[in-house]
């Protein structure tokens, strides 16, 4: 037992061990937040929490809370429409769900869609939802405005995602195939009032998610992405 001890804390004196995060990545942690860099690493290493959006349009979040609580399901309000679950559970045990009243979306991503329509936008407001699957951000637009919204993304497989998701949540919306960085291949010319773009990025803040994401990057990944 005392050997093994000495192995384990011999192990966690390198960073690497310690943090569970490649070299690269925890110096530009460092660099980048020298006061935070241990507890943000180890933020990375917590389990993630299941948070839902409630569908707005269905069913107020007090309401919807009031639902789970009634089939024992612990949960708890958070900004918005979001609800975090105190224990994750598969989504066929929600209540409501395949009928659309809520969807799981972390809590952070639900910030991007109030950002934009409370710009404000008017009704019927024609937005670009550029890469846009799953579709999450999509349909937490829709949710909250009546919107004239074209859906892109350029991995059609994915983008059967977004109309699947819009059809539960009874949303509906222009879904295309195409890469927004090449518009003369699908712009029509008409100008859109607001862009949405959620480009595909380091994906550093969804590594309690996606684990596997801080070994399968490169830090030459970075300015590419």
């Amino acid at each position: 037992g005392r050997e093994r001890d000495a192995i384990v804390a011999f192990a966690l004196a390198d960073p690497l061990a310690r943090y569970n995060h490649p070299a690269w990545w925890l110096d530009r942690l460092r660099a980048d937040w020298p006061e935070r860099w241990q507890a943000i690493a180890d933020a990375d290493n917590a389990h993630p929490p299941m948070t839902l959006r409630v569908n707005v349009r269905r069913i107020a979040p007090a309401a919807y809370l009031e639902m789970l609580a009634a089939h024992g399901i612990g949960a708890d309000a958070l900004a918005g429409a979001a609800i975090s679950l105190v224990r994750p559970l598969p989504v066929t045990q929600l209540p409501g769900f395949v009928e659309g009243l809520a969807s799981v979306q972390d809590a952070a991503a639900q910030r991007a869609a109030p950002l934009l329509v409370d710009r404000p936008l008017a009704p019927g407001a024609r937005i670009l939802d550029a890469c846009a699957a799953p579709g999450g951000k999509t349909a937490h637009l829709l949710e909250l405005a009546d919107l004239d919204l074209l859906a892109l993304d350029r991995n059609p497989d994915r983008l059967v995602r977004v109309d699947q998701t819009l059809g539960r949540l009874g949303l509906a919306a222009a879904t295309r195939v195409a890469d927004a960085a090449t518009p003369d291949a699908w712009w029509d010319g008409r100008p859109f009032d607001a862009i949405l773009l959620d480009a595909p990025c380091s994906a550093s803040g969804i590594v309690r998610r996606h684990p596997d994401v801080r070994w399968l990057r490169r830090a030459d990944d970075l300015p590419a992405l």
